[in-house]
């Protein structure tokens, strides 16, 4: 995504906690498509290091056009197992660290005349039915999401802020999946397959490139709300 944002014309920040190995390589890929890259490093766990991380992201290239909320805690915890600690683990990073940093990217957008707010929720909490046994955390924030989502389009219209949300389904095949559990996620995705990173790409693109769409979830998951 940070490629495609550079190649239509954007600097690009990237934050990241524990992996800056990742973030590097990503920030050489930006620059390499002739745009600027700013690296912070921030737990947002944190409420200062949320609105550190905006601020910060904003005085490196003197304005703030784009926000992109995708930090995201997903592990499965049996629900006798989570306590106030796995509960707060989840909810801070995905629900409230999407809220904090919206708050801190919304005085520099306004400044400018506006902005778009790209945050992440999930097809299944889109689609209202909680499949999977060890997520209520995580289903709990991601429907949070939504509601985020619409409310802040509604309080930041006037000031020409667009604020949507995309809900990934499978896009890809995360690691030590099993060929038999793969061919099991294609078989229930209507149209057969993974989706690939590119399909999100498109969708944020699409999200940035509209002057009139907000407080919309888009559901890039192969159709498998529909199954």
């Amino acid at each position: 995504m940070a490629r495609a944002l550079a190649a239509a014309g954007f600097d690009v920040a990237l934050s990241y906690n524990a992996s800056r190995t990742e973030a590097e390589a990503t920030a050489a890929d930006v620059t390499a498509a002739g745009r600027r890259a700013h690296i912070v490093q921030a737990n947002l766990s944190d409420p200062a290091d949320c609105g550190r991380l905006v601020d910060e992201s904003a005085g490196a290239f003197g304005r703030l056009d784009v926000l992109v909320n995708m930090a995201s805690v997903y592990s499965s915890v049996p629900f006798d197992e989570t306590d106030e600690s796995v509960w707060s683990r989840v909810i801070d990073v995905d629900l409230r660290a999407s809220f904090l940093c919206a708050h801190a990217a919304v005085p520099h957008m306004r400044k400018q005349g506006g902005g778009r707010i790209v945050n992440f929720s999930d097809w299944l909490a889109v689609s209202g039915r909680p499949r999977y046994t060890g997520y209520v955390a995580y289903y709990v924030a991601k429907r949070g999401i939504i509601g985020l989502t619409e409310a802040l389009a509604l309080e930041l219209a006037a000031d020409q802020i667009l604020v949507n949300a995309i809900a990934p389904g499978p896009i890809l095949a995360p690691p030590g999946i099993t060929p038999e559990e793969s061919r099991a996620v294609e078989a229930s995705t209507p149209v057969g397959r993974w989706g690939g990173e590119e399909e999100i790409t498109r969708a944020v693109a699409f999200l940035l490139e509209s002057n009139f769409v907000t407080g919309e979830t888009l559901r890039v998951d192969g159709g498998r709300h529909a199954r």
